[in-house]
């Protein structure tokens, strides 16, 4: 275990807050929910979180979420343990746990990709017309691509994982196991 806690390996093996299944509203209410009945205390707190992914706009309100519960909640130590598959924005989320604060099931696996469109645009009229229509497709990928750099920086931060290696391998889906993690330094250990 990266710090010295006592109830660490207890508080992992029971986690407090237990999200399964799709990063959308229902994850987010849940998540809302679970943080908003913790016990009071001084004891640590786990989050385990098994996902195929989902929206990546909700991954970052769950990432918010996150960093302001770990705020809130101080000097209390708050987890993350990564159950089975943790891809897409499950990673986001993940990652509004410092690295020091990540663990991973022995049989997780993390999926790192870069976000996706799939969209056909068609122009048609006048070329004038067309070209407000192009800008704001270009703006839309232009933040679309600094807020999934800034979940990488998140991500990657006090690893050993670089930003162009996360945006190289990131294009081609990159699967990492929990040993593979651990060794690059994504997380603090296997739980």
């Amino acid at each position: 275990m990266a710090r010295d806690d006592p109830g660490l390996p207890a508080v992992l093996k029971r986690p407090q807050i237990s999200l399964l299944g799709t990063v959308d509203e229902m994850m987010l209410q849940s998540l809302a929910e679970q943080l908003g009945n913790l016990p009071d205390g001084r004891d640590p707190v786990a989050l385990e979180l098994t996902t195929l992914g989902g929206d990546a706009e909700l991954g970052r309100r769950a990432m918010l979420d996150i960093q302001e519960a770990r705020a809130r909640l101080q000097p209390r130590r708050f987890v993350f343990l990564g159950k089975t598959v943790v891809y897409s924005a499950g990673l986001t989320l993940m990652s509004g746990f410092p690295r020091e604060d990540r663990y991973l099931a022995a049989d997780a696996v993390l999926l790192i990709h870069c976000r996706q469109l799939e969209q056909d645009l068609k122009l048609s009229g006048p070329l004038r017309s067309s070209l407000p229509l192009l800008r704001a497709k270009c703006h839309e990928l232009e933040t679309g691509i600094r807020l999934e750099e800034e979940a990488f920086e998140n991500l990657i931060a006090g690893s050993q994982v670089t930003m162009d290696e996360v945006l190289e391998k990131g294009l081609y889906n990159w699967y990492v196991p929990a040993e593979e993690a651990v060794k690059l330094e994504l997380v603090a250990g296997i739980a």
